[in-house]
């Protein structure tokens, strides 16, 4: 799906996503990684193991207002577990399917927000 949306600033906006691949200022990206508006980061993410703490790690350390974690073609829920630790740091976590996540990123990262999303294929 390809998605519309200008670039604001410079700011890495999702632009598409298909079964395979996401979009990023139209660059294909084959593999899981988290977006932010200014970085990209290759993201070890295994879809075969259960979605454990360890795999968000990175993000805590980010510490972004909010993380939108895409769990790829169908909705997984992680450990509740996890939602607790990114509350513990004031930390917003919602989890939602990734082509729902791809649309939510780009929404709050055009209203301004410090938005961080944890993609999966």
């Amino acid at each position: 799906m390809k998605l519309t949306l200008h670039n604001p600033e410079g700011q890495n906006v999702i632009s598409g996503h298909s079964a395979t691949e996401i979009f990023i200022n139209a660059a294909a990206h084959a593999a899981p990684l988290i977006v932010m508006a200014h970085t990209i980061t290759p993201w070890q993410f295994e879809m075969n193991q259960p979605i454990s703490l360890n795999a968000f790690a990175v993000l805590l350390a980010m510490r972004p207002e909010l993380v939108v974690f895409g769990s790829g073609a169908t909705f997984r829920f992680p450990d509740p577990r996890i939602g607790a630790e990114f509350a513990k740091l004031g930390i917003g976590f919602d989890v939602m399917d990734t082509p729902a996540a791809c649309r939510t990123y780009n929404v709050l990262l055009s209203e301004g927000r410090n938005v961080a999303a944890a993609l999966t294929l």
